[in-house]
């Protein structure tokens, strides 16, 4: 079993900046991949960048450039640095755990980009 917290969405005008965070406990020894989706109202879940262990990072088109996705080990926490926002960014972010065919996810951190 994995559990999830993201924290760190809000509100934030366009071109602004927001740091996400992830903090991940349990049986964190078995985690192939962290990540971090988001689904925005009226849309489905969609990838926005994966970390997978000992992998390189992959990032959705939509948000190369701009977010960065990184981990600390010592704090089992995975982070998505979201530079340059749109408000096409706007929706709630979940981070993703995928653990063997298992995927666990966070209670979601809602982000709202002004325009």
């Amino acid at each position: 079993q994995v559990q999830l917290v993201e924290s760190g969405g809000g509100l934030v005008q366009a071109g602004g900046s927001l740091r996400l965070s992830c903090a991940a406990s349990g049986s964190l020894f078995n985690i192939a991949t962290m990540g971090w989706y988001r689904q925005a109202p009226g849309k489905q879940r969609e990838l926005v960048a994966t970390m997978p262990r000992g992998g390189s990072t992959n990032y959705a088109d939509s948000v190369k450039g701009r977010f960065t996705i990184s981990r600390d080990n010592a704090k089992n926490t995975v982070y998505l640095q979201m530079n340059s926002l749109k408000p096409e960014d706007t929706g709630v972010y979940y981070c993703n755990a995928k653990v063997f065919v298992y995927d666990y996810w966070g209670q979601g951190t809602q982000v709202f980009v002004s325009s």
